[in-house]
């Protein structure tokens, strides 16, 4: 079971609602989770661990 909790809105998501989307944790199994923020916890969630999610986001912050 999947229990992410603390989700963040991306800071990358437009204001006015369309693609929007954000990310939460799930501390007991080190994973992040995304997904849609328009439907909220009806949204599926793309589940990744923890470090291969922060490997990530280290390279989409390094190639801007």
């Amino acid at each position: 079971m999947q229990n992410f909790t603390d989700w963040h809105k991306s800071s990358y998501s437009g204001g006015a609602g369309e693609t929007c989307v954000e990310q939460g944790f799930d501390v007991t199994a080190e994973r992040v989770g995304v997904r849609d923020t328009k439907r909220g916890d009806e949204s599926p969630v793309l589940a990744f661990p923890a470090a291969a999610w922060a490997a990530f986001v280290g390279e989409v912050t390094a190639s801007r």
